[in-house]
């Protein structure tokens, strides 16, 4: 069930646009400003609105760490914003002075483009904010962007109605003329990197003026070639579909329309699951929130809802949220939507036996040493602040040079009591999705390598080291080193551990 538990009515024209980081929602309007609120109960911060564009602002995106805001406007600019103070900390002028219409910041924050409406594109480097390269496609209009999830590339949509898919020297890969007739109006990339048989596979979703939304297969393979393959074509709204978004798990896909109403799909099967309508005109901005069952849509009426998917973030799975009442100052009451995976006190108290190895305190360790006849090392462990997660990472030369046990046969002793444990969590119900695949271990900073696989960085950082750039799951050459951190498979095992 999909039900709208807030309602924002602060922007004084049209919405254009609307993103979420994990603690902020940005929105920006016709009315020239964007505005700020917090993610939890949905207040405006203090600094908001955003004041520093003279004429409509078309599009909003934040950095992946949430620490900036990116904003584009017919006022020829693409502003940078600190989400600390909410000062200007750039001014992008775009080349020629052409209206901006879109713009996009790579999943890795080095690169930032804007697309104008005289088709031009321009890429610029992120921590400098300098102009590194321009291109485009003459006598048309740039209307949407997505960099893909390995930010080595990205796609463009424009009112001709194609899509085309670039390289970071704005090389043109490949081009989807007549994607949607009479015009693209957005267009997003899954989160998720496929891989197989020498293909490295990307799926995306794109809308227009025809009334559909569509998800496509674009293939990139080994030999340097791509190709990009129509997947499915949805046709639930009635009238030209403005907006489209994945969900952080790429599991569900949302939509908005002309037609005033939000639908809301099982992007993997291509199921409708949810439709909305509670805007009073067109649906022209839709995201999804990273962490929790949130939904945010704009609309040419001027507000934006916050829409809150009641059987989780995956079309039918559970995701428990505990639900709070917040009062704004405009009076209108909304609903405050926490994730239980940051629910996370009381467990301090659960015992060691329900507590994973690499959460163990120095006390658990201790009482674990005693349990296995070791108490002779006791004093030592705690000398060293060793606790659960230092405990995995001991090696013989740790053992011997950094805490001075010289007896071999006590060092083998404890190595095979820690390969015990680690077996024992292998074998005590951790999905296997869970674990790295090179260490066999809990991951805790997970990473998306170019074959598509998730690792723990650590690991697959010293496995492109000496291995030769092979992937460690199919043995092919990876295309590139780039890691993507997989924030929805890290949150997916916070969750997992809160619950044990």
């Amino acid at each position: 069930m999909a039900s709208v538990v807030c309602t924002l009515r602060d922007h004084q024209d049209d919405i254009n646009w609307c993103a979420f980081s994990p603690k902020l929602l940005a929105t920006c309007s016709g009315d020239k400003t964007l505005r700020i609120y917090n993610a939890e109960d949905f207040s405006e911060l203090p600094f908001s609105p955003l004041k520093g564009h003279s004429y409509s602002v078309h599009c909003c995106c934040f950095s992946p760490c949430g620490q900036f805001l990116v904003s584009c406007s017919t006022d020829a600019t693409t502003l940078v914003w600190s989400m600390v103070t909410g000062g200007i900390e750039a001014v992008l002028e775009h080349p020629d002075r052409s209206p901006v219409r879109i713009c996009a910041l790579s999943p890795n924050s080095a690169h930032l483009v804007s697309g104008a409406s005289d088709g031009t594109l321009v890429l610029w480097d992120f921590h400098s904010k300098r102009l590194s390269r321009t291109g485009g496609v003459r006598d048309t209009t740039m209307v949407a962007c997505s960099f893909s999830p390995c930010s080595q590339m990205f796609m463009t949509g424009s009112t001709y109605g194609d899509l085309r898919l670039w390289d970071l020297h704005l090389n043109q890969l490949l081009a989807k003329k007549d994607a949607h007739d009479l015009g693209v109006s957005c267009c997003s990339f899954a989160p998720s990197i496929l891989s197989g048989n020498q293909v490295v596979q990307f799926h995306l979703a794109s809308c227009g003026q025809d009334c559909h939304l569509k998800i496509w297969v674009i293939n990139k393979f080994t030999s340097g070639g791509f190709d990009m393959v129509l997947l499915h074509t949805l046709t639930g709204q009635t009238a030209p579909v403005f907006c489209c978004a994945y969900s952080s798990d790429g599991q569900l896909l949302v939509s908005g329309s002309v037609d005033k109403s939000v639908k809301v799909y099982d992007a993997n099967n291509a199921v409708l699951l949810h439709t909305l309508n509670h805007h009073d005109r067109y649906v022209t901005a839709c995201a999804f929130h990273p962490t929790a069952p949130l939904i945010a849509t704009g609309s040419m009426d001027k507000t934006v809802n916050i829409c809150l998917l009641e059987d989780g973030c995956r079309g039918g799975k559970s995701l428990p949220v505990q639900l709070h009442l917040a009062a704004r100052d405009t009076g209108v009451v909304c609903l405050s939507v926490l994730s239980s995976a940051s629910s996370v006190s009381g467990k301090a108290a659960a015992s060691r036996s329900k507590l994973l190895v690499a959460d163990w305190s120095e006390g658990d360790v201790s009482e674990w040493l005693v349990e296995e006849g070791l108490q002779g090392l006791v004093d030592k462990f705690k000398a060293n602040n060793i606790d659960g997660t230092e405990l995995l990472s001991l090696t013989k030369e740790t053992l011997a040079s950094e805490l001075g046990i010289e007896s071999v046969g006590l060092r083998g002793k404890l190595l095979r009591k820690v390969e015990e444990l680690k077996s024992g969590s292998i074998c005590s119900g951790v999905p296997d999705e869970f674990l790295c695949p090179i260490t066999r271990e809990l991951m805790r900073e997970p990473v998306i390598a170019a074959d598509g696989y998730s690792y723990e960085r650590q690991a697959i950082e010293n496995w492109i080291h000496t291995k030769n750039r092979s992937s460690p799951m199919t043995n092919l050459p990876l295309l590139t080193t780039l890691l993507t951190p997989n924030h929805t498979l890290k949150m997916a095992i916070s969750r997992w551990k809160t619950s044990q």
